[in-house]
């Protein structure tokens, strides 16, 4: 009899073991497949594979980067504009000075000189913010703004 009832409580263990072994399994079933039904290894190497691919858009993006930052270093950048009347006989501020400069200060000065009888129009290369030629008061101080902007947009004040 006491034989029995050791049987029998083994038994009980045994379907109640049995049951909680089915509710796990079911749970490890759950947590192991994907949203669509897909094993855990299919979810993982879904996952690698998008990886891989953000790794390449990553590394692309850089090289895009790093060709455009070259690229702007060489576009004007830096402005600097002085409107000025080189004539008593002419009505206005119809003349200009006007420097444009990369990142390295290089570029140029156009000069616009308007007068009644027509106007003229130079332009002198700038190597580092200097001129080979002779510069005017007013090319000067064009370089001067240009060059002023080019600090501030250094220091972040301005763009």
């Amino acid at each position: 009899m006491a034989l029995a009832a050791i049987a029998l409580l083994l038994l009980f263990a045994v379907l109640l073991l049995a049951r909680r072994v089915s509710r796990l399994s079911r749970r490890l079933d759950g947590l192991t497949r994907g949203a669509d039904g897909a094993s855990l290894e299919q979810v993982v190497g879904a996952h690698f594979e998008r990886v891989a691919a953000v790794i390449r858009d990553v590394e692309r993006l850089g090289e895009r980067t790093t060709a455009l930052e070259t690229d702007a270093r060489l576009a004007f950048r830096h402005i600097g504009l002085v409107r000025f009347n080189p004539f008593e006989d002419t009505g206005g501020n119809q003349s200009f000075a006007l420097a444009l400069l990369d990142a390295e200060g290089d570029g140029f000065v156009v000069s616009s000189l308007h007068a009644r009888a027509g106007t003229r129009i130079y332009a002198k290369a700038l190597v580092r913010g200097r001129s080979e030629a002779a510069l005017s008061d007013e090319e000067t101080e064009a370089v001067r703004q240009a060059q002023a902007s080019r600090t501030l947009t250094a220091t972040g004040s301005r763009r």
